[in-house]
């Protein structure tokens, strides 16, 4: 995509010209338009502005968009999970955003200087994973978020911050049954295979003389069917994949856990996202360079450490953007390290 000066990619998501899609607002408004009526454009067009396809008023921005499940029938079944910079959190059905008019409704009420951060569907089989600019993280089940009736309330408190803190991304997760003990085994054990097989001795190492459970082989295959990866990613250019059972499941509203060290050299986070292997994502800075990485490239790292360097940033360039780009059926090749003008 082209981008004009100052411009940068914020979001790609793949649709069909069928797909609903939400467009969620700086002030807490909810818009909705079909792919088919957005404008179609070539790779090197800079496309058109949203205000001129959407009743913006002056200073409203889009801060989220969100592509639905075209079977509007299944939309009873799923609820709409909500989070905002000052770490609040709101859960409705996705029924509610059935009719929405020309002009927008509201979706959720927002304190001033708030703004929403996230949105996506959930049920109640599922996680939230709030994650702050600081490093922080929370996990807690989708149910520790009643089901709000109205859609001006601003919500619950998911994550407490710290001053001068703010959340920069929601994520919903798959929840498993498994204790903390049996979870943090298989991540001793699944690291120890991952460096080339299965070691006694390094395993009680890696357990750091702690009381350690043994799986058997058919619990760790089944904890090794459902395990998911955390992608965090910070504005100096440094990222780690991390195993989503390090997350562990807690209360909503503390202050949550380390997910990313963060100094001078890593600078604050600003992406945070389950992946998978065989994905890839597109990060782009606020000096216009843009750079398209396979996630395999990037390593598996545990929770409390720093990273490794995705994206060389020049002095004083900072990453603005990272976005998620699902397995492609083909595609063109990736860069292979280099950055590119959009």
């Amino acid at each position: 995509m082209a981008t004009r000066e100052e411009d940068f990619v914020t979001q790609i998501f793949i649709a069909s010209t069928h797909t609903p899609v939400l467009f969620f607002s700086s002030r807490g408004m909810v818009y909705r338009m079909k792919v088919w009526r957005l404008p179609a454009a070539t790779p090197q067009s800079v496309g058109k502005a949203l205000v001129n396809l959407l009743p913006l008023i002056d200073g409203e921005t889009i801060t989220s968009i969100l592509p639905l499940p075209e079977d509007e029938a299944t939309w009873a079944k799923l609820d709409v999970m909500f989070a905002t910079n000052y770490g609040s959190v709101r859960r409705n059905k996705l029924s509610d955003f059935i009719e929405v008019r020309q002009n927008g409704k509201i979706a959720m009420k927002l304190d001033p200087g708030d703004r929403i951060v996230g949105v996506d569907v959930c049920n109640e089989q599922q996680d939230v994973l709030l994650t702050s600019a600081e490093g922080q993280a929370i996990r807690f089940p989708v149910v520790d978020v009643r089901v709000f009736k109205g859609r001006e309330s601003p919500g619950v408190r998911g994550l407490k911050l710290a001053r001068g803190d703010q959340v920069i991304s929601m994520a919903i997760l798959n929840h498993i049954e498994a204790s903390p003990a049996e979870r943090a085994a298989y991540v001793r054990q699944a690291n120890v295979i991952r460096r080339g097989g299965v070691d006694v001795e390094e395993m009680e190492a890696e357990s750091n003389g702690q009381e350690t459970v043994v799986l058997s082989p058919e619990r760790y295959a089944e904890l090794s069917a459902h395990e998911e990866f955390v992608l965090t990613v910070s504005e100096n250019g440094y990222g780690k994949r991390t195993s989503a059972y390090e997350y562990r499941i807690s209360g909503r509203g503390g202050k949550g856990i380390i997910a990313m060290i963060v100094n001078q050299r890593n600078g604050k986070l600003i992406a945070s996202f389950p992946v998978e292997e065989t994905d890839q994502i597109m990060l782009v800075t606020d000096g216009g360079q843009l750079i398209r990485v396979p996630v395999q490239d990037i390593s598996l790292m545990g929770r409390s450490t720093q990273g490794v360097i995705v994206f060389s940033t020049a002095e004083g360039e900072r990453a603005v953007s990272v976005e998620h780009i699902p397995d492609e059926n083909g595609g063109d090749e990736t860069d292979g390290g280099e950055g590119v003008e959009p």
